[in-house]
């Protein structure tokens, strides 16, 4: 950025000087667009697992052929939107398409924030075209959807630092005889982020109840992080049943006119073939500013074929 700025002061300084260096101006302020517009995308992701890497899964609607090309050129879209960002990519499963095409595919994008990137593709892509396998020359609307999740580990880390914890003794009741009753060996800990208590209180040695209250909370702890996991993972799922052919997140429109709209943030990109070979910048800027401020992209006309 620095760097850029430094450019182009020398530009406007050659410039003031009588030099005709209008194109490189221009060329270095959309350059320094882009690299501002690449800042403001990553200070919004605000994502619990958005800076995570991320798994992506696409799936043909119904229509065969047709479906299964689209979801083939969806691939091919993400994938080499991943090598322009420099993540990289490894395709675990995929399904040939029966002539042509695919009948789904699953990929991870390894990187620092593609999941919380991809999250903006979410959902069900349309295609309408001149049908490359219609004899006729008639125009077909395809349907794909796509799905992300983000890569997390199998294992969970149970940390329990000592600020976290209020660690009380006191005088423990019941059986145990004089000793018990007579001293203050029982352990009660508090885990304040949490709020979960665990207690011990059967061992004569403070040292030994504390030693299993510990364990005791490591269990719960554990167990509460499983319970997130579940949650997030319900989620998920609750999200990708509400995904159906219904409900396009976006229209890929190649004839009678080029066009690609985001219905969701109303914007329209009109360089068709620069977005399907993976430049997706402006659509994930404008959906991650949409979900943070609720504002559109675009006046919000729907002027698509049906």
């Amino acid at each position: 950025m620095a760097a850029a700025l430094s450019d182009l002061d020398t530009l406007f300084e050659l410039a003031r000087e009588g030099e005709d260096v209008s194109a490189e101006i221009r060329q270095e302020m959309e350059k320094l667009s882009r690299e501002l517009e690449k800042l403001e995308t990553e200070m919004l992701l605000s994502g619990e697992n958005d800076f995570r890497s991320a798994i992506v899964v696409i799936h043909p609607g119904a229509g065969g052929t047709e479906s299964q090309d689209w979801a083939e050129m969806l691939l091919r879209m993400y994938l080499r939107w991943a090598e322009r960002m420099g993540f990289s990519t490894v395709v675990t499963d995929r399904q040939e398409g029966e002539g042509a095409g695919i009948k789904s595919v699953t990929f991870e994008v390894n990187g620092e924030n593609a999941y919380g990137l991809l999250r903006s593709e979410v959902g069900v892509h349309r295609l309408v075209r001149i049908s490359p396998f219609d004899s006729n020359a008639r125009r077909h609307t395809s349907f794909a959807s796509v799905f992300v999740y983000p890569q997390v580990d199998d294992e969970i880390k149970i940390e329990i630092r000592p600020e976290d914890i209020r660690v009380d003794t006191f005088r423990a009741g019941g059986r145990g005889g004089q000793h018990v009753n007579r001293t203050d060996s029982a352990v009660r800990i508090v885990h304040l982020p949490t709020n979960i208590v665990v207690q011990c209180q059967n061992e004569r040695s403070q040292h030994k109840n504390r030693e299993m209250a510990m364990r005791q909370l490591r269990a719960r702890l554990y167990e509460f992080e499983l319970e997130k996991k579940r949650a997030e993972e319900r989620k998920v799922e609750a999200s990708k049943a509400d995904i159906n052919f219904g409900s396009q997140i976006r229209s890929y429109v190649l004839a009678p006119y080029r066009l690609i709209k985001d219905h969701r943030t109303k914007l329209g990109v009109g360089d068709v073939d620069r977005v399907l070979d993976g430049d997706l910048d402006a659509f994930i800027h404008a959906w991650l500013v949409y979900q943070r401020t609720g504002k559109t992209a675009g006046d919000g006309k729907e002027d698509l074929p049906e």
